[in-house]
């Protein structure tokens, strides 16, 4: 059968991969990517051919990253001003890139039958090394399908995104199985694992994993609206500026928040009047304004939020860049491309410390992140439990009115979950929402609107078992089930040399 129809078996595998963009954000259909993947296990089951699953796993993420982060193109293009040729050619190479860490897992799956059973293993344990090799990319991590609705997230505050991950796998794995299995009762055991895994999620959902601390403090979250090709030219400063005058002038609370390089200056240029008008406005509802800008010490520029008020002045500097948006990862290769065919505004960045105190706002302990450092939950419980409360202020504009946006969203959601705190989010042209502690959203903005968005937030207390482990309990539970494996097969391969 392998024989007859690989060629088939890998057209469904991309047609698989393109049906699991449905289960993440803005869709959220989370049952969608169970179903895939199992089907993407049967197929390697079927092909049972090495080169075979590789092929197949190649075209599977060929359709989960080309179909899910197609929006990678209009930042190049739209906003980078990269021809378009180039640009698909860019976006092309990206999704290949990342498929490829799926068709080893297929490879390895489908090199021999003792390795099928390890693929929740392999697939969590590369996505993982997707997450930080060469700064990390981990956008459409599986994991993320199941925010915040499905019974698995209720493992979120246990064993964090990769945790569901491997739990997501593992049951995609069983009901391949099943589709494999003729035995009526070996499927029943196998269904009713499935069921009891699904219900031990839901029924962890009901635990309260952190306490509220403090009493719950206002907040102002201003969404400015500023179209990104006009965003950083010198004409619309002003316009800039008088946009967020005006918006700051009708906010009500403790906390006034701006997104990402609100303002298009050095901290140092930011105007005398522009500022004393703020403050003043800051003192008379004695609130925080706290705002993206790009602050410069010596020869070293950052992406900081800065409080404002008068009488502090806190400053939150963003660590983990954005590779070619914020820094040059591989100059000796990609210098010539970026210097001739991108124009990315502020694309020498420097990095901030990776271990910053959180901010104190009145009874409440804020930890910042800037843009897409909210998808390294490893990162964020750096600041905790210290912290009582997550902010996140981004600039999606880049990315046009495309899925991107939302996606980013589930990430906010997934680090709410497994931390146990609220988020908010201060964003250009959205999502600015505010976001409870079970993930869900508490209010919204309405995307490319101009607005503020007022609300209250409560600051919680205590630690998740995720903040407090972090990724590596699952993830040193993957390497020891490849090692106990490649050590088994090492074994037998001496054996049988020595026959």
């Amino acid at each position: 059968m392998n024989k007859q129809y690989p060629s088939f078996y890998i057209a469904i595998s991309f047609f698989l991969g393109a049906l699991s963009v449905l289960s993440f954000a803005p869709f959220n259909h989370h049952f969608i990517s169970l179903i895939s993947l199992s089907g993407l296990f049967f197929i390697w089951h079927k092909l049972n051919h090495a080169k075979q699953g590789f092929l197949s796993g190649l075209f599977f993420g060929l359709g989960l990253f080309g179909f899910g982060i197609s929006w990678i193109y209009i930042s190049l293009n739209t906003y980078g001003g990269m021809p378009s040729w180039l640009a698909y050619l860019s976006t092309f190479l990206f999704c290949l890139f990342f498929a490829f860490f799926i068709g080893i897992v297929g490879w390895i799956a489908s090199h021999r039958k003792s390795s099928f059973f390890l693929i929740p293993f392999i697939w969590t344990f590369f996505e993982w090394i997707r997450g930080w090799f060469l700064t990390g990319f981990p956008w459409l991590t599986m994991g993320y399908s199941q925010v915040p609705s499905s019974p698995l997230a209720g493992f979120l505050p246990i064993i964090g995104i990769y945790g569901v991950t491997l739990i997501l796998t593992s049951l995609a794995l069983i009901l391949s199985l099943i589709l494999l299995d003729k035995d009526k009762r070996s499927q029943l055991i196998k269904l009713s694992l499935i069921a009891f895994v699904l219900a031990s999620g839901q029924l962890l959902k009901y635990i309260e994993w952190t306490e509220p601390v403090g009493e719950p403090i206002s907040v102002s979250l201003i969404q400015g609206n500023i179209a990104q090709d006009i965003k950083w030219q010198k004409e619309t400063v002003s316009q800039t500026l008088n946009t967020y005058q005006t918006l700051i002038q009708k906010t009500k609370g403790q906390i006034i928040l701006l997104p990402e390089t609100a303002l298009p200056l050095l901290v140092e240029y930011i105007p005398k009047t522009f500022k004393e008008s703020i403050l003043r406005h800051a003192g008379q509802k004695q609130s925080h304004v706290l705002m993206g800008a790009i602050e410069r010490q010596g020869t070293n520029y950052f992406n900081v939020v800065l409080n404002l008020k008068s009488d502090s002045f806190q400053v939150y500097r963003k660590s983990h860049l954005v590779p070619f948006g914020e820094f040059i990862p591989l100059k000796f290769i990609f210098q010539y491309i970026y210097t001739h065919y991108l124009n990315m505004p502020m694309s020498d960045l420097s990095r901030g410390s990776s271990h910053q105190i959180p901010m104190t706002i009145g009874n409440q302990k804020i930890a910042f992140n800037i843009c897409y450092e909210d998808v390294f939950g490893e990162e964020i419980i750096q600041a905790l439990p210290s912290a009582t409360l997550i902010a996140n202020v981004s600039n999606d504009a880049w990315y046009g009115r495309s899925i991107a946006a939302y996606q980013h969203l589930q990430f906010s959601q997934a680090r709410a979950i497994e931390t146990g705190r609220m988020v908010i989010r201060s964003t250009n042209t959205g999502a600015t929402v505010i976001i409870n502690e079970h993930g869900v959203l508490k209010d919204a903005l309405p995307e490319f609107t101009e607005g503020v968005l007022e609300g209250s937030v409560q600051g919680f207390k205590n630690a998740t078992p995720y903040v407090s482990f972090g990724n590596w309990p699952v993830i040193t539970l993957c390497f020891i089930a490849l090692l106990g494996w490649f050590m088994r097969h090492s074994k037998l391969l001496s054996i049988l040399k020595k026959k």
